[in-house]
Formats: C-alpha cells, structure tokens, sequence
C-alpha cells in the first residue's frame, strides 16, 4: 500500500516529508513498478470477447451518428428550403 493510502485510509493526513527530487521521482517510479506487477492479462478467449463488445459497440454508435446526421441535415433541409448542399 502507497505512503498515502495507508495514512488516509485511518483517517489522518499524510505525513509531510522533506525529500529530494530525485527521491520522490525514484520512490513514484518503484510505486508504479509495483502497481504494474498486479496487472493481469486477459486471455485471448476474454481478449477476443472485449474485442467483439468493442466493435459491435462502435457500429452502435457509427448507426446512431449516421442517422442523426440524416435526420439534422434532411431538418435543417427542410426548414431553409434547400435541396441539397450544392444549391447555391
């Protein structure tokens, strides 16, 4: 557990401590060090699921950004008389 996780978690402030620039820089790298050991990887059953939810997920969206942009530009279309973006 980080220096202020553990102070914070009982209710008291984290410590103030004087430390070099160099020391803060090395003691954020050894906590990302640590942090970057918890990590676990997907296997590629679940690799291959988060990549389908993703895909579908983005023609969602491309379906629902499509039909809006029809439904706006037949509107505005519509309200300004024009038929077309090439009318002048």
């Amino acid at each position: 557990m980080t220096e202020t996780a553990a102070s914070s978690s009982k209710g008291r402030p984290a410590k103030k401590t004087d430390r070099g620039f160099f020391a803060r820089i090395a003691l954020f790298v050894r906590q990302v060090i640590g942090e970057l050991k918890k990590v676990v990887a997907p296997t590629r059953k679940e690799l291959i699921n988060y990549t389908l939810v993703v895909l579908v997920f983005v023609a969602i969206m491309m379906l629902i950004v499509t039909l809006l942009d029809l439904a706006f530009g037949t509107g505005v279309s519509w309200v300004f008389g024009g038929s077309g973006a090439t009318d002048r």
